[in-house]
């Protein structure tokens, strides 16, 4: 059996890209935005310098995957390798919010939950890392879309083309959300839970890991339904509005 390793280089490695990442963008990329959204747009571009890489290592990490009972199987190096590389990204962005946008409450506890979630999978448990990365890969895959339609939003006040991106990504992009963070998330939610409770993770998945962890997932998953709910109910709205114009 393999013995866990409590850390290795990569997690220093990757906050530090993260964060050169994230200084690059707020003191070159965006140095001519105004403050208003300079800060935001900075955590867009370092959101997707984790997103699309994030989305190919899951991919990776769960075609690889040698084991049969995969919710409570052992970490793999590589799959240690990708939580490794997402902790270091929610470590930075928390920073961002910390000292950009204490108010934001949710913000903040959604990446503190998803970081109790991702370190105790990796230094604690050391069990249960592929279905952590399903939903991770669920979460990621729209990241991509969701950041340019973010950082079209900041802009369509002041440019054409930024608002007709805007417009043109926002029904589409809700649809791709709605897919994987709607559907798909609560189905694989559903079939991870079913997988705990009957008992089959044995010692590997203690209870209280297994338990804590189904509480933030279903809870990122109802907020992240309301979330686009909401938008499609915004984005209705604003149809009709131009139609009886």
């Amino acid at each position: 059996m393999e013995t866990p390793v409590l850390f290795t280089p990569t997690l220093p490695t990757f906050f530090t890209m993260f964060l050169l990442i994230y200084l690059f963008a707020r003191f070159v990329l965006f140095r001519s935005w105004g403050p208003k959204h300079r800060p935001e747009a900075s955590s867009c571009v370092t959101s997707l310098a984790h997103s699309t890489p994030a989305v190919f290592m899951a991919i990776h990490a769960l075609i690889h995957s040698q084991t049969t009972s995969i919710f409570a199987s052992q970490n793999t190096a590589f799959e240690n390798t990708v939580l490794e590389y997402s902790i270091a990204y929610f470590l930075v962005d928390l920073l961002h919010y910390l000292l950009f946008f204490p108010s934001e409450v949710l913000f903040i506890l959604h990446h503190l939950a998803t970081l109790y979630v991702f370190l105790t999978c990796r230094y604690v448990v050391h069990h249960g890392a592929y279905a952590i990365i399903v939903l991770l890969f669920l979460a990621e895959i729209t990241s991509g879309c969701q950041n340019v339609w973010t950082l079209a939003s900041f802009r369509r006040d002041d440019s054409a083309s930024a608002a007709k991106l805007y417009d043109f990504l926002s029904p589409r992009f809700y649809a791709f959300y709605t897919v994987f963070r709607a559907v798909l998330g609560p189905l694989f939610m559903f079939k991870m839970g079913l997988f705990y409770v009957s008992g089959a993770a044995g010692e590997e998945v203690p209870t209280w890991a297994w338990v804590s962890w189904m509480v933030v997932i279903v809870i990122a998953i109802c907020v992240s339904i309301l979330w686009v709910l909401s938008h499609w109910k915004d984005w209705y709205r604003d149809k009709v509005q131009k139609k009886e114009r």
